[in-house]
C-alpha cells in the first residue's frame, strides 16, 4: 500500500481522533505514511505512543505544530516520492521530522531538505519520540492521557494489517531491506495472538498477517512456544496460522497471509485453508520473481521454478479454491529473452490469479547494480508489457469461470450512489481486484461481510448481486 501524499490526507488519521476538538494547549502532530503495509503499521505505532503521551493528531498541514513523514526508500521512484512528500511537508509547515526507510540514508536526505528537524531509521520508535520531544514537548492532561489505549489504527475499521515480524535474512541482490531493516526478528507468539485477539475484539473482520518473510516466521527463535489457553504454542507459522483461524467463526473472519516465501513447510498450511471451520482465508501472497533458474540464481532467490510449480500443483490438490498472488521482475541483469520467453510460459502453466510486475531498476546498495548486461529500458518495457498481456488473459479467464457462483465479500465503501465496492477472499485491499455490487445497498454497512452471486466479470473486478 503506498499513500500518494504531497499532502496530508484525512483517511491517514484516525477517525475517532478528528472527530475530536483538541483542548487547549494541546500539541498536535501531523503523520504522512508512505510504502508498504509494513511501514503503515509503524506509523500506526509511533501515533499510538503520540496519543498515549497527549499528543493530538491532525488531518492538515495547518493544525500541526510538527509533522512526521514516514518514507519508502526502496527503489529511485519510491525515495522521489519520500521526497516531494518531505519537501511538502517543509513548504505546508516547515518543521519536519523524518523516518522509515529512506532515513536510513541521512546524509542523502538532508542534501536535499537540509531544514529537516531530525532523521531516523526505520521501526526506530524511541529515536522518532524523542525528536518529537524536542521540537513539540508534551503537554499530557494526567486526567485523560497517559492512559492504557487500544491502539490507532490507519486502515479502516473492518481490516488491519497484522505484523508478526521485523527484517529478512535472505540476501537477495536486488534487494537492501535486510540494511534497513535488519535480520529476521520474530515477535513472540502468544504476543501476536494477543494482539489479534484484540482486533477482534474491537470490531475487525480481516487481518492481513505481514512481515518481510512471513513463512520464516519464528527461525530466530528456534520455534521457541509459549502458553496460550491453556496449551503451549510454537513461534511458528503453522501453530500461528492454526491458533489465529480460531480466533472467530470462518463466516465471521478472514485471515490473510501475505509475503509467503515457498519453503516445503508451507503446504502445512494448506489443510487449515481448506478447512471450512478455520478463517485462515484459501490466499496466499508469495512473491516469487522470476521462474527461470539462471535468473533466479543471479537473483540469490531461495526457489526454483520447476519445484515451484509441483508445490502449486500440490496446494491446489489440498485445496482447490486456494488463489495464489505474486510479484515479478522483468528486464533482470542479463535476462535473456529466451529467459523471459520461460517466463512467460511458466505464468501459462501456473495460471496464477493475481500478479504485479515491476521494471527492474538499480537501488543504491544493492549488490544487482554490479551485474553484467543491464537490459535497456526500452527492452524492458516491451516484456513487461508482454508479461502484463499475459497476466490479464490469465486473469479474465478465471474471473469468467466465476460468473453464477455465490461467494462471501467484505464491504469496503458504498458511496453516495449506493454502489458498494467489496472484495472476496480472492482479493487483498488496495493491490488485488474489486466486487461491486450496485443495486439493493440501502441496508448494507461497511465492514459487513455478505453473501453474493456474480453476475458479470472483467479483466481483474466482479459484478454481483446480494
Amino acid at each position: 500500500m503506498t499513500s500518494n501524499p504531497p499532502e496530508l490526507r484525512p483517511d491517514l488519521a484516525p477517525k475517532a481522533t478528528l472527530s475530536d476538538a483538541p483542548r487547549e494547549g494541546q500539541p498536535t502532530l501531523g503523520m504522512v505514511s508512505l510504502g508498504c503495509p509494513k511501514a503503515l503499521v509503524d506509523s500506526e505505532r509511533i501515533l499510538t505512543r503520540l496519543r498515549a503521551e497527549g499528543y493530538g493528531i491532525s488531518p492538515d498541514y495547518a493544525g500541526a505544530d510538527a509533522v512526521i513523514v514516514n518514507t519508502c526508500g526502496f527503489l529511485d521512484s519510491a525515495k522521489a516520492e519520500s521526497l516531494d512528500a518531505i519537501g511538502e511537508a517543509l513548504k505546508e509547515n516547515g518543521k519536519v521530522i523524518v523516518t522509515g526507510c529512506l532515513g536510513a540514508e541521512p546524509d542523502y536526505i538532508r542534501e536535499h531538505h537540509p531544514r529537516i528537524l531530525a532523521v531516523t531509521g526505520p521501526h526506530q520508535y524511541e529515536q522518532v519520540l524523542d525528536a518529537v520531544h524536542q521540537t513539540v514537548p508534551p503537554s499530557p492532561d494526567p486526567f485523560v492521557d497517559l492512559l492504557p489505549t487500544s491502539g490507532v489504527k490507519l486502515t479502516p475499521r473492518h481490516f488491519s494489517y497484522l505484523k508478526i515480524s521485523e527484517g529478512c535474512n535472505h540476501k537477495c541482490k536486488f534487494c537492501i531491506i535486510p540494511d534497513m531493516r535488519g535480520k529476521l526478528a520474530s515477535r513472540p507468539v502468544h504476543a501476536v495472538l494477543r494482539e489479534a485477539e484484540k482486533l477482534v475484539d474491537a470490531g475487525v473482520k480481516e487481518l492481513l498477517v505481514i512481515s518481510q518473510d512471513t513463512s520464516a516466521y519464528g527461525l530466530d527463535r528456534k520455534y521457541d512456544s509459549h502458553p496460550w489457553k491453556g496449551a503451549e504454542v510454537r513461534s511458528h507459522i503453522q501453530d500461528l496460522s492454526h491458533e489465529l483461524g480460531k480466533l472467530a467463526p470462518a463466516d465471521e473472519l478472514w485471515i490473510r497471509m501475505h509475503y509467503v516465501y515457498p519453503y516445503p513447510h508451507v503446504r502445512e498450511l494448506i489443510p487449515l485453508m481448506a478447512d471450512p471451520d478455520n478463517a485462515l482465508l484459501p490466499y496466499l501472497d508469495i512473491p516469487f520473481q522470476h521462474a527461470h533458474p539462471d535468473v533466479l540464481k543471479r537473483m540469490a532467490r531461495p526457489a526454483a521454478g520447476a519445484k515451484t510449480l509441483e508445490e502449486i500443483q500440490a496446494w491446489r490438490s489440498i485445496c482447490p479454491d486456494i488463489t495464489l498472488r505474486s510479484t515479478f521482475i522483468v528486464g533482470y541483469p542479463g535476462e535473456t529473452e529466451v529467459e523471459f520467453q520461460h517466463l512467460l510460459d511458466w505464468m501459462e502453466e501456473a495460471q496464477l490469479d493475481r500478479v504485479g510486475c515491476f521494471k527492474y531498476e538499480n537501488v543504491d546498495g544493492a549488490r544487482s547494480n554490479a551485474l553484467p548486461d543491464h537490459v535497456p529500458e526500452e527492452v524492458k518495457q516491451e516484456r513487461w508489457e508482454r508479461f502484463m498481456e499475459t497476466a490479464q488473459a490469465i486473469s479474465e479467464a478465471k474471473l469468467a469461470a466465476k460468473v453464477g457462483q455465490r461467494m462471501q465479500v467484505i464491504i469496503d465503501d458504498i458511496d453516495e450512489d449506493g454502489v458498494a465496492t467489496c472484495r472476496t477472499k480472492a482479493d487483498a485491499p488496495e493491490i488485488d481486484g474489486n466486487l461491486f455490487i450496485d443495486e439493493n445497498t440501502d441496508n448494507l454497512q461497511v465492514g459487513d461481510l455478505v453473501s453474493v452471486e456474480v453476475d458479470e466479470a472483467g479483466d481483474y473486478d466482479l459484478w454481483g448481486r446480494l
